[in-house]
């Protein structure tokens, strides 16, 4: 064997083995990408939820508020054709004046009363609402923006 022909074989030697070690670097760092990749993605989702359960807590509080004022608009309505069918059957069929006169006065008095009630109703759900939003829909919002990331593996650096 040749002095050429062994140095060729080192070099050679030392080609494929510096080309394996690139491989193996080239290799290593597609799979730490891969991690620092799937650490973003969880972090990021972790924010999403976060965001999202804030969004759902306002929402369930809106739904309530708007369900507590529909139902009370819908109670008032019924309510005020009943009473002004039962008030109008009276002084239609009411053959006395006097006691049409009282009638008349029980009904103002009624829907006075029945405003007041209703107005009272919708001002007090849109206090507590405004007080469940003080109280419990910030503080969940606090808590949803102050809790930590869920406990994914950093991406560790190993060389």
């Amino acid at each position: 064997m040749t002095f050429q022909l062994a140095l060729a074989i080192l070099f050679l030697a030392l080609a494929s083995g510096t080309l394996c070690y690139g491989f193996w670097q080239h290799h290593r760092s597609r799979m730490l990408i891969r991690r620092l990749n799937s650490y973003h993605i969880a972090t990021n989702s972790a924010v999403q939820k976060r965001r999202m359960d804030i969004y759902e807590v306002r929402n369930r509080a809106k739904i309530l508020e708007d369900t507590v004022s529909g139902g009370a608009r819908a109670v008032e309505k019924v309510h005020r054709v009943i009473s002004n069918t039962t008030f109008s059957l009276v002084d239609h069929f009411s053959k006395d004046d006097e006691f049409r006169q009282g009638a008349q006065k029980a009904r103002k008095t009624h829907d006075e009363a029945s405003k007041q009630v209703y107005r009272a109703v919708r001002t007090t759900n849109k206090a507590i609402h405004i007080l469940a939003d003080t109280l419990f829909i910030t503080k969940a919002e606090k808590r949803a923006l102050l809790r930590k990331a869920p406990p994914t593996e950093a991406p560790k650096n190993d060389h």
